[in-house]
């Protein structure tokens, strides 16, 4: 990310397991996630598209790209929030999930906005 504070996206990312959707016997285990985004710089910004980075217990690692999120690419003017749900599939218990939102700013400047690196684990009750 650009470190000129005209850029700050600042992303939380609260993720949860979807008990009803997953089949641990079939090695299925979906989680879902609700992610904020928050334009905390000074320059409006759209956000054009996404990359993920899913890893699981095993090492198997899933690379997802495509524009936007949830069929929408918010535009977020500064201390403005869009917040949405989507969701995962791992074939293990417990896996990561990051990666970056890609931006353009009114000011036609790109930059990338961090996803900070997050887990998607089954509670342990349920193990």
């Amino acid at each position: 990310m650009n470190s000129d504070s005209s850029y700050s996206i600042k992303v939380l990312v609260e993720p949860f397991y979807v008990e009803e959707q997953s089949v641990p016997a079939e090695n299925r285990f979906v989680f879902a996630y609700t992610v904020s985004i928050q334009n905390l710089g000074r320059v409006p910004a759209k956000l054009i598209s996404r990359h993920w980075i899913i890893t699981d217990a095993n090492g198997k690692t899933q690379e997802v790209r495509g524009q936007g999120v949830v069929g929408e690419q918010p535009y977020l003017r500064p201390g403005e929030a869009f917040q949405y749900t989507s969701g995962a599939v791992l074939d293990t218990a417990v896996g990561t999930m990051r990666g970056t939102y890609q931006m353009v700013g009114d000011d036609g400047n790109h930059f990338d906005a961090d996803i900070p690196v997050f887990t998607l684990s089954v509670p342990r009750t349920l193990h």
